[in-house]
């Protein structure tokens, strides 16, 4: 009986190794497997100062255990020749101004680039005077906005995308001064919306009222590998769960899709 009961445990012991994966479901780095650059300004209204400031925390925490490199700059001149290194551009609350940087930047996303930006990194009117800009957000310029910031209720469009895939089919943002297009990015049909505002806020604001009207809050243009996203003013844009599962889905589908390989299979 002893012996018998001993094959039966061998026999659980083989079938259990048996079954046993050969690798771990994680796959883990083996060195750092991209680099970003995070572009900002220290020039802008303070509220767009402080979101940069606490974007800059936010970005390098998510560095820990060196998964990957992030530079910081405020300006894109030294990397006019080598842009190609970055697999993706954070831009927190800036775009460039200086000539050389624009063709550059042009450059680079007609080229495979990546980009995140925020709030006011696609900020543009009238003396914006970069056409091809408005081409890469696949919108008009600058309408209104609302204020003062405020907190909103967010409807998420696509639900099946891998930018919103996990969030609440509605869920509340965090306080910002929200921006509205014209003509807006859902016009354009290379751009898909992921996000927008729910209709239940309208009228939204208290000073600056906005009654109406089709309000894109996250979209990508598919003739670039770029994401958009409406939050970015002042303190308080990293303090929510939801809205920091939404940014951190973002940037992860943007690096995701380099056309060199997606380097999270590394």
């Amino acid at each position: 009986m002893k012996f018998k009961a001993f094959l039966a445990m061998m026999l659980v012991a083989v079938c259990a190794w048996a079954q046993a994966p050969d690798t771990y479901p994680a796959n883990y780095a083996k060195g750092p497997r991209f680099h970003a650059l995070l572009y900002y300004s220290t020039t802008e209204e303070p509220a767009h100062v402080e979101m940069a400031e606490d974007a800059i925390k936010y970005f390098k925490d998510l560095t820990v255990g060196d998964g990957w490199i992030l530079t910081t700059d405020t300006s894109l001149r030294p990397y006019l020749d080598n842009m190609d290194q970055f697999d993706i551009i954070i831009a927190v609350n800036a775009q460039p101004h200086d000539p050389a940087e624009r063709e550059a930047f042009q450059k680079y996303m007609e080229n495979g680039g990546g980009w995140l930006g925020f709030h006011a990194a696609a900020y543009n009117d009238r003396n914006t005077h970069w056409p091809w800009f408005n081409e890469f957000l696949g919108c008009g310029a600058f309408y209104c906005n609302s204020w003062p910031p405020q907190p909103v209720l967010l409807t998420v469009d696509v639900t099946n995308h891998p930018v919103t895939k996990n969030l609440p089919v509605k869920f509340v943002a965090p306080e910002n001064e929200w921006y509205m297009w014209n003509p807006s990015p859902a016009e354009n049909p290379d751009v898909e919306v992921l996000l927008s505002l729910d209709q239940s806020n309208y009228p939204l604001g208290l000073k600056d009222v906005i009654s109406f009207g089709d309000f894109p809050i996250a979209w990508t243009n598919h003739k670039y590998r770029m994401v958009y996203l409406n939050m970015g003013h002042g303190n308080r844009e990293f303090t929510d769960a939801t809205q920091n599962l939404l940014v951190v889905n973002a940037f992860r589908w943007v690096v995701s899709q380099n056309p060199k390989g997606d380097p999270f299979l590394k």
